[in-house]
């Protein structure tokens, strides 16, 4: 396939979140930092792989991050969907978040929680897989961690080991 026919998957996780006490985990919020980070991502994004649509999680700490991700973004910024089912979700849920995309999404951005987010990019990772961003993103993925994949078919048959990890980058602000 010609590579401008590639898609590209964008699997980000939350910035960092505060534990306030007494707090429900789906209700933790951004620190300072967190909201920081989520900015620079959301400035990395627009110069890199600006999505033309966004799933995020239910969670406050996905939200926020996505608001800030959006700020960045501008008049680009497509409408963030929000998707019960990403909060806390294993790969299996993400995965299937994902095939449910619209095949005219050309970059895909789904803001999502540990360990999910980890387990996706290495179910659906390549063997030809860049190995600097393999080693990278089997170190950990921190908050604002952003992986990102090449798709070379439909998104409804995404499934494993079909996507080609590009980059992973975890900006800071």
């Amino acid at each position: 396939m010609a590579r401008h026919d590639v898609k590209h998957l964008v699997i980000m996780r939350h910035a960092k979140a505060d534990y306030p006490p007494g707090a429900l985990d789906h209700d933790r919020p951004l620190m300072p930092r967190g909201a920081r980070d989520a900015a620079a991502a959301g400035e990395w994004l627009a110069q890199q792989y600006t999505p033309d649509m966004i799933m995020v999680s239910s969670a406050l700490r996905t939200r926020q991050t996505v608001t800030w991700v959006c700020s960045e973004l501008g008049e680009k910024a497509p409408t963030p969907q929000l998707v019960d089912e990403l909060y806390n979700a294993h790969e299996t849920a993400i995965i299937a978040a994902i095939n449910h995309a619209p095949e005219t999404v050309r970059t895909l951005l789904v803001v999502a929680h540990m360990p999910g987010v980890l387990d996706t990019v290495l179910r659906l990772a390549s063997r030809d897989s860049d190995v600097d961003a393999m080693m990278e993103v089997s170190g950990g993925f921190p908050t604002s961690g952003i992986a990102v994949l090449e798709v070379p078919g439909d998104w409804a048959e995404l499934d494993g080991g079909d996507a080609r990890l590009v980059h992973f980058e975890v900006p800071r602000g």
